[in-house]
């Protein structure tokens, strides 16, 4: 299992709308997710800046990332959630919500 976190700015006019959407994930992009070994996935914000956090359970993360990134329903969320967020410029390149490296965890 690995840990993953990413972070990225939430535009502040979006705040509530963002809120809004969270609080009835549609069940198709939840599926997906489950689907592509992601689990125990949390968003958080503070200050205008969303960090996410997931665990992955899959053997090729990359491939389930395309898998869901090819999902129609994902992309039509996407569609909606993309433009109240603007990507950290640090970023690596193909990223939209910049990774984080793990330097601490206790079980």
């Amino acid at each position: 299992m690995q840990r993953k976190g990413s972070l990225i700015h939430l535009k502040p006019e979006a705040e509530a709308e963002y809120k809004h959407y969270h609080q009835a994930v549609w069940p198709e992009v939840l599926s997906k997710i489950t689907e592509c070994n992601i689990r125990n996935y949390s968003i958080f914000l503070r200050d205008g800046m969303l960090f996410s956090y997931f665990e992955y359970i899959g053997e090729d993360f990359k491939a389930d990332m395309a898998r869901m990134a090819a999902d129609p329903k994902t992309q039509e969320w996407w569609i909606i959630m993309n433009p109240m967020q603007t990507p950290l410029e640090n970023r690596a390149e193909g990223e939209w919500w910049a990774s984080m490296p793990e330097v601490f965890h206790l079980d």
